[in-house]
């Protein structure tokens, strides 16, 4: 099924991104292979299949227990570019009130 460029660019709209005019039809090809994947799934018979899971519910991943491989706060704020007042300062990644 081949999804048209204007649904590609509503699509992409929706998700903020932002795909290049000459980038579409590669987008459009990729994202029809995916919907033709998942569609050719639906169609497999599971009956009597049981579902499976990674590991058993019972097991553990790992022991619930500190290693002791944290930094504590004074050594990652001495990494970091810039810090004030204990805590790391960072580039405003969303807009104020006055844009």
């Amino acid at each position: 099924m081949a999804i048209p460029r204007d649904e590609v660019r509503r699509i992409a709209e929706l998700a903020r991104l932002e795909i290049r005019e000459e980038d579409l039809d590669r987008v459009a090809a990729q994202l029809s292979a995916v919907l033709d994947y998942a569609r050719a799934l639906k169609r497999l018979d599971l009956a009597g299949c049981e579902p499976l899971s990674f590991a058993p519910p019972a097991a553990a991943l790992r022991a619930d227990e500190p290693d002791g491989r944290g930094l504590t706060p004074r050594q990652a704020l001495a990494m970091a570019p810039e810090a004030e007042g204990g805590c790391f300062l960072v580039p405003p990644v969303m807009g104020g009130p006055e844009e």
